[in-house]
């Protein structure tokens, strides 16, 4: 987006399943499965944690989305708060609350036995204080002693009490019953791109392992015009190049076959100030039908580093009918460009930015995703330049908006006077500027374009005469599916 700003994981394990013998459909998968019993924690599965002292499950206190709210036991139930999506990162694991994305954190990398746990927002998943080892207990079998990367503590049932509310805290490693927890699963699909397809090897892998040692030679390869799908697996590593499908080859898959999808990531530095603000992009997708899953697309050009020339995408997206599962999105402003020609569907990912780090015209759902302000002084999250004559254009459905700092973060500003953006039934941390949480931009004023809510929830939710909610009579013209029908009925979901 050409206008510059002033400088300064709940990730869901998606499957995406393509179709072979119908090139056009895309179809993308939830693996939920039924509670069961006790099983060994793996990545992309999602559990229950119960600590054997007691038999209660691991919380978020009050169900907050909130930086800082504090974890305890509670009965099991199994709702949100108490979900925890295990994800591999640094050789370790977070533990990522389904309600609000955050991750169980030792407050300060307190090396202190009896500090209570808390939930803080994860990044990019590598903080020390937030990296856990599961090991097998020797007295009580089927459960498993959790232990901190950073201060070497157990996670542990405060003096192994009975009681509802009881802080979660971590202490001394021993293997009793207040440090052992079984872990249930609930939901997820653990391990899903782990290795590629039995007998195969990697088509993309830079210490030559594979077919090609970069993702834009395995592209380079792909015919022109092909009309079957190809996938594309990438083993886990750093490709600092920049990639584009043109838009000849469409049906292409870029597939990570790391532990998650921090294990594969493209890469590059480009800014505006030295390519444009589109031409920044480290990713350049024009090819209709794509799919990436399981991988990291990032630009790490710093916003600071220069005065002028902020905007770096990382995704540059002008395809119609793309779905991303599993991934994450990384920029400082301007992160990901969503072009005039596009319909997208992004389940179970991860974007992060500073200023309208989400912008363009094109018509996209943002499903069960973590959207993150990253800038402690906050900005605006979405830049939509949305047709007049187009009807839907941004939609963040059951996802979770976070940031930095408190009431400092805008839903959106219209980039274009007929800007639409909808937040739908999603959770707004206290990042949100509450009051006013629209703002103008370029002399096209807030009121004038079409931004709503409906039935958010979070300590930045609200309602007043800043914030136009959609009406109940409404909201069935506003679901995922009517955003991204089209005149083809396509229905990624």
């Amino acid at each position: 987006m050409s206008q510059p700003f002033s400088p300064v994981l709940r990730r869901v394990v998606v499957a995406a399943v393509v179709a072979l013998a119908v090139p056009a459909a895309v179809v993308v998968s939830v693996s939920v499965l039924p509670a069961e019993a006790a099983v060994a924690p793996a990545d992309g599965g999602v559990y229950t944690l119960a600590v054997g002292a007691s038999g209660k499950c691991l919380e978020v206190a009050n169900g907050s989305v909130d930086n800082g709210a504090l974890l305890q036991q509670a009965a099991c139930a199994g709702s949100a708060r108490q979900q925890w999506r295990v994800v591999s990162s640094a050789g370790r694991f977070n533990l990522v609350n389904v309600g609000s994305t955050r991750c169980v954190d030792v407050p300060s990398g307190s090396g202190v036995s009896g500090v209570q746990l808390q939930q803080w927002g994860c990044g990019d998943g590598t903080k020390v204080n937030q990296l856990w080892s599961f090991g097998a207990s020797s007295a009580a079998s089927g459960k498993y002693r959790v232990t901190s990367a950073a201060s070497g503590l157990c996670v542990s049932d405060k003096d192994g009490s009975t009681a509802g509310n009881n802080p979660i805290v971590q202490e001394t490693c021993a293997d009793v019953a207040r440090m052992q927890w079984a872990f249930n699963q609930v939901g997820g699909n653990p391990n899903p791109t782990t290795s590629p397809p039995s007998g195969t090897r990697p088509t993309v892998a830079a210490d030559g392992t594979g077919t090609h040692r970069t993702v834009q030679a395995a592209i380079d390869a792909v015919p022109a015009g092909n009309t079957t799908r190809r996938v594309i697996t990438i083993k886990a590593g750093s490709y600092r190049e920049i990639v584009t499908v043109p838009a000849n080859k469409p049906y292409i898959t870029l597939q990570g076959i790391g532990s998650g999808p921090s294990s594969v990531v493209i890469v590059n530095n480009h800014s505006a100030g030295t390519h444009g603000t589109s031409g920044s992009a480290t990713a350049f997708v024009y090819g209709h039908d794509f799919v990436a899953t399981n991988l990291t697309i990032a630009n790490d050009f710093d916003e600071n580093s220069a005065p002028s020339g902020h905007q770096a995408v990382a995704l540059n997206l002008d395809a119609d009918r793309a779905v991303f599962s599993n991934v994450r999105l990384l920029g400082d402003q301007d992160t990901f460009l969503v072009n005039d020609s596009t319909r997208a569907y992004v389940t179970g990912s991860y974007v992060e930015g500073t200023v309208d780090f989400i912008f363009g015209g094109g018509t996209i759902v943002f499903d069960n995703c973590a959207i993150y302000e990253k800038r402690s002084t906050g900005g605006p999250i979405t830049a939509a330049s949305t047709a007049v004559g187009k009807t839907y254009g941004f939609l963040f459905y059951r996802s979770t908006i976070s940031g930095a700092a408190n009431n400092v973060t805008q839903l959106g500003r219209p980039w274009r006077p007929d800007a639409q953006v909808l937040y739908r039934e999603s959770t707004l941390g206290a990042t949100i500027r509450t009051a006013q949480p629209w703002t103008d931009m370029s002399g096209n004023t807030w009121q004038n374009a079409r931004f709503l809510e409906y039935r958010n929830t979070g300590s930045g939710a609200g309602s007043n005469g800043n914030r136009p909610q959609l009406a109940d009579s409404q909201a069935a013209n506003y679901t995922p599916q009517r955003y991204l029908a089209g005149s083809d009925g396509w229905n990624p979901m």
